[in-house]
């Protein structure tokens, strides 16, 4: 028997795919997203807003541009009438060809030169392509009602935001197609062929790439922490050294704004559980130094 849970129930419905097992994967901050096996073959589901279909449109066929560029990366199945993605009483549901390997360890030295590697070799194919779903990347609002949840949110979302502003004025970034949140598990690495792939990706936006780097430093634990992942990185990406270094610094305090704002955007809609507080409290610790 075939089975049954929501996602597995649309999943049937609309792609005519039978799951045998439907497991969620660690929370990102665009997508909620599983792991589907079925028939043995596996494929990874992606549920995002409905505001953000025309992204996640974009960024679906962002991987269509970067599998034919040769890079390993998870493609979207088409729905059984052809789309790229089925609207949902949810949002917006998604299913990718899951990339073979096992997903990336953040901590890990020799993981990280290959995360960092793949990260460069994305942003460096992705450069030409363009699709009318690829909104401006920054879409931080410090006046937003959800700040009030902490009284130091507000203050330190304006700042991060008007020191990102002054950069991107300032200096001359590279800009191209974001992921949006590189996190090291969404990255794998296939051991029979030596390989490393991107499981899938996020709703595209369009912004200079150091924001990228800066979701995968935060995800590794911080800059020291990061050095092999950057090292890596500037080896293979349209990104200077002299960029990444001057860049970084801003746009990783940008980044921890981001995350702030996501864990208060929750609270604020009731989702008061442990993972959002402890969310907030890190981003209060990373934006107060």
């Amino acid at each position: 028997m075939a089975f049954v849970d929501p996602v597995g129930a649309t999943i049937r419905r609309v792609w005519h795919i039978n799951p045998d097992s439907v497991e969620p994967l660690p929370y990102g901050l665009q997508t909620t997203a599983w792991l589907v096996s079925a028939g043995g073959e596996r494929y990874v589901a992606k549920r995002a807003r409905a505001d953000d279909r025309a992204q996640v449109q974009a960024g679906l066929a962002a991987a269509e541009h970067l599998r034919v560029q040769g890079v390993d990366v998870g493609t979207p199945v088409r729905t059984a009438d052809g789309a790229l993605c089925a609207d949902t009483d949810d949002g917006v549901l998604a299913l990718l060809r899951a990339v073979p390997g096992r997903p990336l360890d953040g901590a890990d030295h020799l993981d990280q030169q290959w995360w960092g590697d793949h990260l460069g070799r994305v942003h460096r194919k992705g450069n030409g392509f363009t699709h009318p779903g690829v909104t401006p990347w920054h879409w931080l609002r410090p006046d937003a009602d959800h700040l009030e949840v902490e009284p130091w949110l507000r203050p330190a979302v304006a700042e991060a935001v008007a020191a990102m502003t002054k950069l991107c004025v300032t200096d001359r970034l590279t800009y191209g197609v974001l992921h949006g949140d590189p996190m090291p598990r969404a990255f794998v690495m296939n051991v029979e062929t030596g390989r490393t792939g991107l499981l899938e990706w996020g709703a595209a936006a369009s912004g200079p790439l150091v924001y990228d780097v800066a979701a995968a430093v935060l995800y590794a634990g911080g800059v020291p922490a990061a050095a092999d992942l950057l090292e890596a990185y500037a080896a293979t990406a349209p990104v200077s050294r002299e960029e990444l270094d001057a860049a970084l610094p801003v746009l990783l305090r940008f980044r921890w704004a981001v995350q702030a704002d996501w864990h208060a955007r929750a609270v604020d809609a009731g989702g008061a559980a442990a993972h959002h507080q402890d969310g907030l409290r890190r981003a209060q610790e990373a934006l107060a130094g």
